[in-house]
């Protein structure tokens, strides 16, 4: 990997994250900084950097004389990272909505668009995953709280993009992901609060008990049964 020295610390955690997504670490594996500082060729510092910038997104665990892990998380924990942010997010979003503007909602309907078309062409079901980050960063773009926004994200996209990726991207099929999607737009349409607010709450409750079912303690009891 070709670290750059003006971003080290970024691009350690990159490198992490990419590890994870490609199966080279799994949740609860040993993350060790003397080996990561030997393998890039760098010193420990911006390791340890990289090591708080995962932390605070949920990617890494501490424990004292235990060192560091890899996020291992229990089926009630998924599901509660994912009803609490989709509670953040229902709320911000409308909060918001006043704000969102026609540019905004065609650049929703362009990517629930996509979305149906992939679905229909059964082609490049790759796509969807970045799809739905765009769609959901249309969401964020109108919400004037930084902290809110990094406490949704941190909430779920830690869980869903890295952790357990290789369940997420198979947890609705794409005629699902396309619909799933195209109800929050057409709530948004309806300017409608309290229509809003339940179908985007919906939409992470029903992602949380479906991710669920990865939870470290539910894959260990699968394994022993």
């Amino acid at each position: 990997m070709g670290i750059q020295k003006r971003t080290y610390s970024e691009q350690v955690a990159d490198y992490i994250k990419q590890s994870i997504l490609e199966g080279e670490l799994s949740p609860g594996d040993q993350v060790k900084e003397v080996m990561l500082s030997e393998k890039l060729g760098i010193s420990r510092a911006p390791i340890r950097e990289a090591m708080q910038i995962l932390a605070r997104d949920g990617l890494i665990q501490s424990e004292p004389q235990k060192g560091k892990h890899i996020s291992a998380l229990t089926a009630k924990q998924i599901e509660d990272s994912y009803f609490t942010g989709g509670v953040l997010e229902a709320a911000a979003v409308t909060v918001a909505l006043p704000q969102y503007t026609n540019e905004d909602f065609s650049k929703l309907e362009k990517i629930v668009e996509d979305m149906r078309q992939v679905a229909e062409s059964g082609k490049n079901q790759e796509d969807l995953a970045e799809l739905d980050n765009t769609f959901h960063n249309v969401l964020f773009s109108r919400i004037d709280n930084e902290l809110l926004i990094d406490l949704c994200r941190r909430s779920c996209q830690g869980i869903s993009k890295f952790l357990l990726y290789r369940y997420w991207i198979n947890l609705f099929t794409p005629q699902q992901v396309y619909e799933r999607h195209f109800e929050i737009l057409k709530a948004m349409k309806s300017k409608r609060p309290t229509k809003v607010e339940k179908v985007v709450r919906k939409h992470y409750t029903e992602s949380g008990k479906r991710m669920s079912k990865y939870g470290v303690d539910v894959l260990k009891k699968n394994k022993t049964e």
